[in-house]
């Protein structure tokens, strides 16, 4: 079952029915698992004692980060949410920014030379080529969006609603009954929502527009992502591991020690891996999972804090974000090559 990659919102989770891996390629109820904590986040970042790998552009800090493949330009959320600034790699002057309207939270992938950013009650509509700016008003305050492979949008909202809007932007369809929706991930066929107070992941029905399955995320879960095999790839940061989930019915196939406080993730479909941050040791570190096991087929040193991470699906260059203004980092896709 092949999706589109997108970024994800979160869900409500019925707590009890998470399945927990105790392997790697095999998935069981555990009860001895300890109970998830606080909400997961990101690890303080130690100083960093080696050179990171590839190039490093001065830049301020960042506090999410997204490849636009159409024109391979990168769009760098400042951390406070109130602006957005445009790079072009390719061009050594100062990236443009705009000011937003509302803080946002979260950026996603739109139409061919669009990004859409979540902020307020408003889905943002960024032109990349104009910097132009295209309000679609929403229901609620968005605190996460995704762009489906047929146009419409995912808005998840406050009040643990999840809002389907058609591709011009009118509602179509709305799933209310979630926890908190802090992340949205969409597969061809599947949305998940994902909730950081619960640490859970949840696959909404939508034959029925209800919340389905539900499943705890680790110990403390912060991202999540689809890929186009129709998984869905979560980070647990406080548990540093690697969760990988398959989607209707939504089962925990892989839950994969990784390393301290994996927290970004980036799928990168030339090379069918992901990719994850390490922010309690500055690392970037690759995986494949095509074996059912996955296996690590990369790892560099990045710069310090590296909480935002993206990959340019037309190049396979990989871009890491310090959330300390340490730079943008680049890794291009033939160094990673040399690195495996």
């Amino acid at each position: 079952m092949r999706g589109n990659r997108s970024v994800v919102s979160a869900a409500l989770a019925l707590a009890g029915a998470a399945a927990l891996v105790t392997g790697c390629s095999s998935h069981s109820d555990n009860a001895s698992t300890p109970a998830a904590g606080a909400p997961g986040t990101a690890a303080a970042a130690p100083v960093a004692t080696v050179a990171p790998a590839g190039a490093v552009t001065a830049f301020g800090p960042i506090g999410a980060l997204l490849a636009e493949p159409g024109s391979g330009r990168i769009l760098a959320l400042d951390p406070t949410g109130l602006s957005l600034r445009i790079a072009d790699p390719a061009d050594a002057g100062a990236p443009r920014t705009i000011t937003l309207p509302s803080r946002a939270t979260g950026l996603a992938l739109g139409a061919p030379g669009e990004v859409l950013v979540s902020a307020g009650r408003e889905v943002l509509r960024v032109d990349i080529a104009t910097a132009a700016v295209h309000p679609v008003p929403v229901d609620g305050e968005v605190r996460a969006v995704a762009r489906r492979a047929d146009g419409s949008l995912v808005a998840g909202l406050d009040g643990g609603r999840v809002r389907i809007l058609d591709p011009a932007g009118r509602p179509s369809r709305t799933i209310d009954g979630l926890g908190t929706v802090d992340a949205v991930a969409v597969t061809t066929s599947a949305i998940a929502t994902l909730d950081l107070d619960q640490t859970s992941l949840t696959e909404l029905d939508l034959a029925h527009d209800r919340a389905g399955l539900a499943l705890r995320a680790g110990l403390g879960a912060t991202h999540v992502i689809g890929d186009r095999f129709g998984r869905m790839l979560a980070t647990d940061t406080s548990g540093g591991a690697l969760l990988v989930y398959s989607t209707d019915p939504l089962l925990l196939r892989q839950r994969f020690p990784v390393g301290v406080a994996p927290y970004a993730l980036a799928y990168d479909e030339r090379s069918d891996t992901v990719w994850l941050t390490l922010t309690g040791s500055n690392e970037v570190v690759g995986f494949d999972l095509s074996t059912g096991i996955p296996e690590e087929v990369g790892r560099f040193a990045t710069v310090r804090q590296p909480n935002s991470l993206t990959i340019d699906s037309r190049t396979g260059d990989m871009f890491v974000g310090s959330a300390t203004g340490d730079g943008l980092q680049r890794i291009g896709a033939d160094q990673r090559k040399r690195g495996q």
